[in-house]
């Protein structure tokens, strides 16, 4: 699965693309496709640590100001949402980028493991500023409910503060660690797309996975 997400990040050519990993064995199967990879600390509380800990290493020079943190269990990522999530960082006054899609299942919007983005969407421009996140059920505007989608960008120097933050409060509560920029009031945008990558959490979701791919 980290093989195929790492080719479909390649395929969006939107630069260079570093797997960051604490397993050898990942390391090897990258470096075997002829990829770039980073055995990074087994120790980092969150993945957003862990790539800084990566781009540090790649990067020594500073040169790479745009970063997009793609996790591997996402199998289904298109360059259509890679772009979408890269363009919001084109407005200067953002710090970090996502996406979000409606969702109108009820099953969803009261699953606890679905994680619910809060923002007040401009409906020609189908983006807006996060107001929060949560798992509550009951979170929406106007109605409105927006499944989050766990992919983020960074401009580095967004990137460089909030790896220096402490964990928040309602991160720890919630267990999400874009709370942290929230709290610490740093400007998230989100775009809506139409599309939600499904990601691969459990065994069933691997199978159900292996059939869609």
């Amino acid at each position: 699965m980290i093989l195929h997400v790492w080719e479909r990040a390649v395929a969006a050519n939107l630069g260079v693309v570093v797997v960051a990993t604490d397993s050898q064995e990942i390391t090897d199967l990258i470096v075997k496709a002829g990829g770039n990879c980073e055995l990074t600390s087994a120790n980092h509380q969150s993945g957003t640590d862990r790539i800084y800990e990566a781009l540090k290493n790649f990067d020594r020079s500073n040169k790479i100001q745009y970063i997009i943190n793609l996790q591997g269990d996402l199998p289904q990522i298109n360059q259509e949402c890679l772009v979408a999530v890269a363009n919001i960082l084109l407005d200067g006054a953002v710090d970090i980028g996502t996406l979000a899609c409606e969702m109108t299942d009820p099953e969803e919007i009261n699953s606890h493991s679905i994680v619910k983005a809060i923002a007040d969407i401009d409906s020609s421009l189908q983006t807006g500023q996060a107001i929060n996140f949560t798992r509550n059920a009951e979170a929406s505007i106007n109605g409105n409910h927006l499944h989050h989608i766990g992919l983020y960008a960074y401009t580095r120097v967004a990137l460089e503060k909030f790896v220096q933050l402490p964990q928040s409060v309602r991160e720890k509560e919630e267990k999400l660690e874009q709370l942290r920029a929230l709290d610490n009031q740093m400007r998230v945008d989100i775009k809506l797309i139409d599309f939600l990558p499904l990601g691969v959490d459990t065994p069933e979701d691997l199978e159900k996975m292996q059939k869609l791919i």
